[in-house]
């Protein structure tokens, strides 16, 4: 037991935080606010029969974190495909990087982002030849 199964980003400005991560994951959105008693839209990151979870973008409820300020929860990590092609992605939809594009050698390629929401998340794509 033990295993996540839900996670939440806390957003202040949800249209802006839903179209950034419909854009830059292909994310879907269901609108659960009745059920919240707030903004809160359900996000599918994925087919249901892919590894992975779903979780939802939640309204934030106090001030959004600081630039430059150390993490103080966790960091959600996205599988993607091509990380070149998903990194300008984040950057057209107004994201930043926090930790350029590393190496796990013999891996994978790995790198950190800060949303339009000023949320840290990473980007992980698996190359065996990564170096």
């Amino acid at each position: 037991m033990g295993r996540l199964v839900h996670f939440e980003v806390h957003v202040s400005d949800m249209e802006r935080a839903k179209k950034f991560y419909g854009e830059v994951f292909g994310w879907t959105f269901q609108d659960w606010s009745d059920y919240a008693g707030m903004p809160y839209f359900g996000a599918v990151t994925g087919d249901e029969n892919q590894l992975g979870i779903n979780g939802a973008l939640m309204q934030r409820q106090s001030a959004p974190p600081e630039p430059n300020q150390a993490l103080n929860g966790y960091a959600c990590t996205m599988g993607v495909e091509n990380y070149d092609v998903t990194e300008s992605k984040i950057l057209e939809n107004g994201g930043k990087v926090a930790m350029p594009k590393y190496a796990l050698p013999g891996m994978a390629w790995q790198g950190y982002y800060i949303d339009t929401e000023g949320n840290v998340f990473g980007i992980h794509q698996p190359d065996v030849n990564a170096k």
